[in-house]
């Protein structure tokens, strides 16, 4: 395969050049590779890289409802609904009645939840700066913020498509 590649920073191919780096492509092998990482590495702990996600949105806002770490996690509430049952059954969090609405349910990590999220924690912080470590040091932070925006343009877009094969819902 032949690689077409720019030679001046005027000359810009087409997003849909072959050989062009491509967006999705290249969030996917990084999220993957990520992910699988942190899977490995924290198995020992009994948890997945979603569970240790629940444990981070909910200790950092401390506390919050099902459908608000449903919205914070950009994820369905089926799907989050069933990773919380498993998490409660193994001791990790606990529903609770919400304080002011009778249909929420209010999330509080355990003890044991908090312990493996610690340590869990430590292995994201460690997995996190091996990989950043490929950018210059004074690049990190730009590229970090370059890419939280892309994500918020990425979430945007999905807010502002149709749902379910054009119907408006």
């Amino acid at each position: 395969m032949t690689v077409v590649r720019r030679t001046r920073s005027s000359d810009p191919l087409p997003i849909d050049a072959p050989g062009r780096r491509r967006l999705p492509i290249l969030l996917r092998h990084a999220w993957y590779g990520l992910n699988q990482a942190f899977r490995r590495r924290i198995a020992h702990l009994g948890i997945t890289p979603d569970q240790f996600t629940v444990m981070r949105t909910l200790l950092e806002s401390g506390g919050i409802s099902q459908s608000e770490l449903t919205e914070q996690m950009s994820s369905d509430p089926n799907t989050v609904a069933s990773l919380l049952e498993r998490m409660e059954k193994s001791g990790l969090l606990e529903r609770r009645a919400h304080e002011t609405d009778r249909r929420a349910h209010r999330l509080d990590l355990q003890a044991d939840g908090k312990r493996k999220y610690q340590k869990a924690r430590e292995v994201a912080i460690t997995l996190q700066t091996e990989v950043i470590s490929v950018l210059p040091e004074d690049q990190r932070e730009e590229f970090l913020e370059h890419l939280a925006r892309v994500a918020d343009v990425c979430r945007e877009a999905a807010d502002k498509s149709p749902k379910r094969g054009g119907s408006e819902d």
